[in-house]
């Protein structure tokens, strides 16, 4: 990889860890984990692991006489991760070819990885092999964009003003929403007596323009899309007006996100 491109990398993860962690993914490390069964002494794998926000979290609940292992293909957000917690060992790899031999883990868990992974059965199945015999699974996805209309009217703000691109790296978390889907796809994985269970969770921004600013500046870069300057000042001279709905008394954008959360086991 080129210098510019981690470079690049590192400051789209940075941008992540600083807008999206606190307003958005902080709350469910601990939904992942009760799902998980994690307990102290375990050997987990943070599967598509970002900047470690769930794993961070899990350490917590293994001790130290556990150990977890944080895993992502994109070396910038691997980076970021290694300064925030060195003490965890962050892996690169891929979760369709999981670098760790059978039965390694007693828990494996994915937050907001599935929806991304380009063969998802073969990475659950990968999961499933790195398990021990009746080790636990968990991965969480997000619902439907329909269940959380703020996500879809800034959609539609990004393919007005941006395009068809820029508004499709902002659909991808959502294509794993129907829950039979989801709960098919884990049986065709092989995944025992798997649940899918929803959870609703809050997501608060300091304004609709950090919302905004924070998904062209932070998401899109991670999904390859990087606007011109000018195409960026575009959206965020509608967002207020568009999405203006979505703004508390104080300004905040605070608005209700769904997840779902699969579990299950090793047979």
């Amino acid at each position: 990889m080129a210098t510019s491109e981690l470079h690049e990398q590192i400051a789209a993860a940075r941008a992540y860890e600083d807008f999206f962690v606190p307003s958005l993914f902080q709350q469910w490390p601990p939904v992942l984990a009760k799902a998980a069964h994690v307990a102290p002494g375990m050997r987990v794998l943070d599967v598509a692991c970002g900047t470690g926000v769930l794993a961070r979290e899990l350490m917590a609940h293994v001790g130290t006489s556990g150990s977890v292992v944080g895993l992502d293909v994109m070396p910038g957000m691997l980076e970021v991760a290694k300064q925030i917690a060195p003490s965890i060992d962050w892996k690169q790899g891929t979760a369709e070819a999981l670098p760790f031999s059978d039965q390694s883990f007693d828990v494996v868990v994915s937050q907001f990885g599935l929806m991304f992974f380009p063969d998802r059965i073969k990475s659950l199945r990968e999961m499933l092999r790195v398990l021990t015999p009746g080790g636990r699974l968990a991965v969480a996805v997000w619902g439907s964009l329909d269940s959380i209309p703020a996500i879809a009217d800034e959609v539609a703000l990004l393919e007005r003003v941006a395009g068809r691109a820029a508004a499709d790296a902002l659909r991808a978390p959502f294509v794993l929403g129907n829950k039979s889907e989801l709960e098919l796809l884990a049986r065709e994985a092989g995944v025992g007596a798997p649940i899918v269970n929803t959870s609703t969770g809050t997501a608060r921004f300091p304004s609709i323009r950090s919302l905004v600013e924070a998904d062209l500046r932070g998401w899109l870069p991670v999904m390859g899309v990087v606007l011109q300057e000018e195409t960026i000042q575009g959206v965020l001279a509608e967002a207020d007006r568009d999405l203006g709905a979505y703004a508390d008394e104080s300004g905040r954008a605070v608005f209700s996100v769904s997840a779902h959360v699969l579990s299950g086991t090793k047979s």
